[in-house]
């Protein structure tokens, strides 16, 4: 044991630039690396670190006290995997508490062990949001070992090393890696997901991390959605027919998953085929038009960020989860800005004149506001309705 360690230490948090957390350990047992943000959000604490967005980032929650709702087998985000290809880590003010909601099946904690995340409690969590706030979203290991185990300065050798997230495909590990259709709808009290009415369209979903919440949302609105790997084809997608094809959130960056991806998109925003895209996708279907993104300090994530759509004038308030963002300035011609980020002014949509083609940076499946952002899957089959 190092002579640092406090008493009692069973979790600790090396980051890249010698600052070691010492705390208590929770969940899986072992060490992960990744890139350390922080979320805003006070309740889905389940769906965050089953995102698939939070692929190789640690998750710092500000809400003090998180898992008394517990864990159910229906609010898991992705479609299949482990903490691999989604939140390696997560770090708590308190230790997470016991369940106590009708809907839980499992503790928090147990959870977390079974999936393999790793837990850190019981530090300053103010303070960390504040330092990433101040320099940035930094480069750390998340470690949990019950006999208090650390070699603290081969952990922090470990977070210099790793060599971050831009550059960094994820999207091809997250993807599903053979085509299926999702038939569920969004979540209706007390009888739970709906069941689909006969669909009125058909969706392709291409697949770079997608959130089942987005294949609910999809299907609610009269999709039948048909998921296909990140890899698929402009070719292999319009060769099924569809009357709409959805680019899908997921982690990484977009400039090195737009590398196989961007020149289909192309293909596919030329066919004249109503294209929706989220978050990664998003931020792809912008390279695709000629704009940029780039790397942000601190990103965006939680569940209370105001949005502005300068289409309606309204706004509404959005769930996001993205470390890099469109470059506002980048935007081309004939690239119509649709949405802003009230909090620091980035871009939060976009639109094509003159094509049946549109993005946003947010999250309109999520439920921040309950509800602010449904209406983009039913601009979506608008569009796909005007296409036919």
């Amino acid at each position: 044991m190092s002579r640092d360690l406090l008493p009692g230490v069973t979790g600790v948090l090396a980051l890249a630039d010698g600052t070691v957390l010492q705390g208590i350990g929770v969940g899986a047992v072992g060490e992960a690396v990744g890139e350390v943000c922080f979320n805003t959000a006070m309740t889905g604490y389940q769906e965050i670190l089953t995102d698939p967005s939070y692929m190789a980032q640690i998750v710092a929650f500000t809400f003090p006290h998180v898992g008394n709702v517990g864990t159910n087998v229906e609010d898991v985000e992705q479609m299949s995997g482990s903490a691999q290809t989604a939140a390696r880590g997560a770090i708590f003010r308190d230790v997470p508490t016991p369940p106590a909601n009708w809907r839980a099946d499992s503790d928090f904690a147990g959870w977390m062990a079974r999936r393999g995340v790793i837990g850190l409690a019981g530090v300053d969590t103010r303070a960390l949001t504040r330092t990433i706030r101040e320099t940035g979203m930094p480069h750390g290991v998340i470690a949990h070992s019950p006999e208090g185990a650390f070699d603290l300065e081969a952990l922090v050798a470990k977070a210099r090393a790793w060599s971050g997230l831009e550059g960094l495909d994820l999207a091809k590990d997250a993807s599903c890696l053979q085509p299926f259709v999702y038939d569920e709808g969004l979540w209706n009290w007390p009888e739970g997901y709906a069941k689909p009415d006969q669909p009125k369209y058909e969706v392709v979903v291409v697949d770079y991390g997608v959130k089942r919440n987005i294949l609910r949302a999809l299907t609610s609105v009269g999709a039948r959605a048909t998921v296909v790997p990140a890899n698929t084809s402009a070719e292999e997608i319009l060769a099924r027919k569809p009357d709409g094809v959805m680019l899908s959130n997921g982690p990484g960056d977009p400039a090195a998953t737009g590398e196989y991806a961007v020149p289909e998109i192309r293909k596919l925003v030329d066919s004249g085929t109503p294209v929706f895209g989220i978050c990664l996708g998003h931020q792809m279907m912008a390279l695709a038009l000629g704009a940029k993104t780039v790397k942000m300090d601190q990103g965006h994530h939680g569940a209370n960020h105001p949005v502005k759509d300068l289409t309606t004038g309204k706004v509404e308030i959005v769930s996001m989860n993205h470390g890099f963002t469109v470059d506002r300035a980048s935007l081309p011609e004939p690239v119509v800005e649709t949405h802003l980020s009230l909090f620091d002014g980035t871009n939060a949509g976009l639109a094509l004149k003159g094509r049946p083609v549109f993005s946003v940076q947010h999250h309109p499946e999520a439920s921040p506001g309950p509800t602010d952002s449904l209406y983009l899957f039913q601009r979506f089959a608008d569009l796909m309705d005007a296409a036919k």
